[in-house]
């Protein structure tokens, strides 16, 4: 087995919860109408750009563009973020807690837009726990590309063989692999749990 040094968390579904649909239940009360804007107008890869360094006044006229008749609810996203971001996962932050308090090194590696990154992180303290963050919109670099990978192991001095990845997304955990590293997929703070007992962390 080898020592793993370095541990990496993924930020949104791994320590906070993140769901678009929360911030339109009342925008767009009918739900088949909702599901089709989400997954129409404001859709994943649209949100992804953001993450990417997009601005959000671009990234709204990309959509009123294209989709007129919906510009407040376009418009909305950004505005009722917050909404989207409920609570965080207590179980999960626990975790990365105590890891820090045993002394491990953990870091955090977070596909996020720089503006919400900064409202994460004035609303949920423990983001500013571990030793560092690379944010996805600050670099213009994206999960699962390879280079984002390479660029945290530089900025914080990992070794890629002796790191951990935690990542909700499959795609990002197979990326974090090719780039050399061990990764888990998180699925709740138990299994979790499990994974780092596995591999000698707890």
């Amino acid at each position: 087995m080898t020592e793993i040094r370095h541990i990496v968390f993924d930020i949104g579904k791994v320590l906070i919860h993140y769901d678009p649909d929360l911030a339109y239940r009342d925008l767009i009360p009918d739900a088949d109408d909702r599901r089709w804007f989400l997954e129409t107008v404001t859709t994943g890869d649209w949100n992804l750009e953001q993450d990417r360094g997009r601005g959000w006044q671009d990234a709204e006229a990309l959509l009123v563009a294209d989709f007129p008749d919906h510009e407040p609810n376009i418009r909305a996203f950004r505005q009722n973020w917050h909404k989207m971001v409920p609570h965080a996962y207590d179980e999960s932050v626990a975790i990365l807690e105590a890891l820090i308090e045993d002394g491990h090194d953990v870091t955090m590696l977070t596909n996020f837009a720089t503006d919400t990154f900064a409202e994460a992180r004035e609303r949920f303290a423990f983001l500013s726990k571990p030793r560092g963050v690379t944010v996805s919109g600050e670099c213009r670099l994206i999960k699962p590309d390879a280079a984002i990978y390479e660029l945290h192991a530089r900025t914080f001095g990992l070794n890629p063989k002796h790191t951990l990845f935690i990542d909700d997304s499959a795609k990002n955990v197979e990326g974090a692999k090719a780039a050399g590293w061990q990764a888990v997929q998180f699925t709740d703070a138990d299994a979790l749990t499990d994974d780092l007992k596995r591999l000698g962390v707890l």
